[in-house]
């Protein structure tokens, strides 16, 4: 388990006990205007078999304590965090309108958190045309079980639409699995993400950008 001086180090973040205001490395606070005109991300409401919501700062740490503890997890999200730190992240997230973080349930049974957020407001905006009411997903399967069947990628694809339906001002969707990642690669392109290829986002994390346009021509061409 990692200290929360190191788990402040990776992510770029306060030290929950520093009594520092929180904050997300990744985040971009300095934006424009237009930017801020375009509000909090957009929170969807899923049909079918999936559904959607809010994490609960008080209640929800300890259930993310646990799923993040999975192996799987800890290799891919390698956020092994105390229940205070999630508490702090949640709490953070919520109140801004950076990200919103949310559990994801799949015929009732709660599988997975998910990340809302707006990519003009992220790192990755250094990396393509980020329009303001752009989204992103960061997910998280917890049930290892679902892992390499293809249900949660062609999810993904469910969700992005249901965003655009949802907000008709969003022109394109992103994700940036891990650029190891290649069973993840194979998924979104499957299911119609345009990989736009690898970027080293920091000196120990580079990606592959998959962006889903409303249509065609919403693809960035880099």
């Amino acid at each position: 388990m990692k200290s929360p001086q190191q788990e402040s180090a990776q992510m770029g973040s306060a030290d929950t006990e520093s009594g520092a205001p929180y904050s997300i490395g990744r985040e971009i606070t300095d934006v424009t205007a237009e930017v801020i005109a375009a509000g909090p991300p957009v929170v969807p409401a899923p049909t079918g078999r999936f559904s959607l919501r809010p994490v609960d700062p008080d209640a929800d740490p300890a259930l993310l304590v646990t799923w993040f503890a999975r192996p799987h997890l800890v290799a891919t999200w390698e956020q092994e965090w105390s229940a205070e730190r999630w508490h702090a992240d949640s709490a953070h997230r919520l109140a801004g309108d950076y990200s919103r973080p949310m559990i994801v349930a799949l015929d009732g049974t709660e599988i997975g958190y998910i990340e809302l957020y707006r990519p003009a407001r992220d790192e990755i905006a250094r990396l393509y045309p980020a329009d303001p009411h752009d989204m992103g997903l960061h997910i998280a399967t917890a049930d290892p079980d679902l892992t390499g069947r293809g249900v949660m990628s062609a999810w993904m694809a469910e969700l992005a639409q249901s965003l655009f339906d949802a907000d008709p001002r969003c022109r394109r969707v992103v994700l940036e699995p891990d650029a190891r990642n290649t069973r993840m690669r194979r998924a979104l392109t499957k299911n119609g993400w345009v990989d736009l290829g690898e970027f080293d986002v920091r000196p120990d994390r580079r990606i592959a950008l998959h962006v889903l346009g409303r249509t065609a021509d919403d693809v960035p061409q880099l």
